[in-house]
């Protein structure tokens, strides 16, 4: 007879979200079990963490054993348009009260610590093995899952966080997935090796490049001497460049002058590129009786925000609280506590994504006068402060943006 594991909480998922989320309730006295499809260290995007995902860090205990690991310092984001035209935001200049810096990290590393920093507290974690079934009872769930050697076990928990990021596993074992209101984009990219790198090219904070108005770069270098170069457009676009993943890359390079000066004989330091294609998705509930999404499994939108970390950061924090408070005895509110708080992080990275693919956000960052109030207070956005309503391009993001966009375009007319 298959032996049933008993724990309060199993959590899907090693990464960000799953690993804070565990943490976080290990804390509270419960048993929690991690489960995760794959072999860790294994490649994943998001390298660009943003200052609020500090705070979640924090709380789950894991800022020194990441420290200790040397990953290269972010203090901002830098902008500069195919004219050379510059847009930099300084972290410290942010108008939000937080952390004024971060991490750029190769993610199978950084990934890699916090959940070795779980196993440490005595949090068991499951490799290579699938969710293959779930089964909701009145007040404890049944799941199954397939062993790397073909085998099957059984986990009774009392609640589920769902942090499987691309695996989606509730919403595609629910019939929960909907599609994104995003257009389908691609990308392809690369480790890569940088040894033009100087103090010009300001290591301390990543840079995109907007090669045009659908296309942009981005460059994040890494305290280990190589940098993560990225390219993002329609997918139409990596038609006009033929040949197989390594010829598209050279070709990607070698067109623009200022990639090609830098990375035009850089080493690559995988195989080959990568590309990930139509990454948006989303589900119409972030919870439900007996469990929790967080993170990419809530809804991805696209990396030129480098949203996607913070989202399940922030998620998985504030998920493992209301999780203690159910395993408590409390009526926890998941549609006000969780949904409605999440959905708002989301709706503010999805305006200045959309704003920024329509080409109205980039008047704004390249607008010949920049008012520093204003600037702070969009710093503050792209620092992943999306939930501070004192911040007027947060709590009416979309008018807000727009509205400034027309008067900088009218202003510019006028001249």
């Amino acid at each position: 007879m298959q032996t049933v594991h008993d724990v309060d909480v199993l959590i899907i998922g090693a990464g960000p979200s799953g690993t804070i989320a565990a943490s976080i309730i290990k804390q509270a006295g419960y048993n929690v079990q991690m489960v995760e499809k794959m072999k860790f260290p294994r490649f994943v995007i998001g390298e660009s963490l943003l200052p609020r995902c500090m705070e979640a860090l924090e709380e789950a205990k894991f800022l020194e054993a990441v420290q200790s690991k040397g990953f290269q310092q972010k203090d901002g984001a830098k902008f500069v348009m195919h004219d050379g035209s510059l847009c930099d935001f300084n972290f410290c200049q942010q108008f939000s009260e937080g952390w004024k810096w971060t991490w750029q990290v190769p993610r199978a590393e950084f990934d890699k610590v916090l959940a070795d920093e779980c196993e440490k507290m005595g949090i068991p974690i499951a490799y290579e093995t699938e969710v293959t079934n779930i089964q909701f009872f009145e007040d404890h769930s049944i799941t199954t899952v397939k062993n790397l050697d073909g085998s099957t076990s059984t986990f009774k928990a009392k609640f589920i966080v769902d942090g499987s990021g691309y695996g989606r596993v509730i919403p595609k074992l629910f019939g929960m997935e909907r599609p994104s209101s995003l257009p389908p984009r691609k990308a392809i990219f690369c480790h890569v090796s940088d040894p033009k790198r100087s103090e010009n090219y300001e290591p301390d904070r990543i840079v995109i490049y907007v090669h045009n108005e659908k296309t942009w770069v981005w460059v994040i270098p890494f305290s280990n001497g190589n940098t993560s170069l990225g390219f993002v457009s329609d997918p139409e676009f990596f038609d006009g460049y033929e040949g197989d993943i390594f010829a598209q890359y050279n070709r990607l390079i070698q067109s623009i002058p200022y990639l090609k000066e830098r990375f035009g004989s850089a080493e690559l330091q995988w195989e080959q590129p990568r590309q990930l294609q139509s990454w948006s998705a989303t589900t119409d509930k972030f919870y439900g009786k007996g469990f929790v999404l967080t993170g990419n499994v809530t809804e991805f939108l696209d990396p030129v925000f480098s949203s996607g970390v913070t989202l399940a950061a922030v998620s998985a924090q504030k998920a493992a609280h209301l999780v203690i408070r159910h395993l408590q005895g409390e009526q926890v509110d998941w549609e006000n506590d969780y949904m409605k708080v999440m959905q708002q992080g989301v709706d503010v990275f999805r305006t200045y994504v959309n704003t920024w693919y329509e080409g109205t956000l980039l008047k704004i960052f390249f607008a010949e006068k920049q008012d520093e109030k204003i600037k702070a207070q969009i710093c503050s956005v792209l620092a992943g402060y999306v939930w501070d309503n004192t911040n007027p391009f947060v709590k009416n993001h979309e008018k807000n943006v727009r509205t400034l966009a027309h008067f900088i375009e009218s202003q510019n007319h006028a001249n």
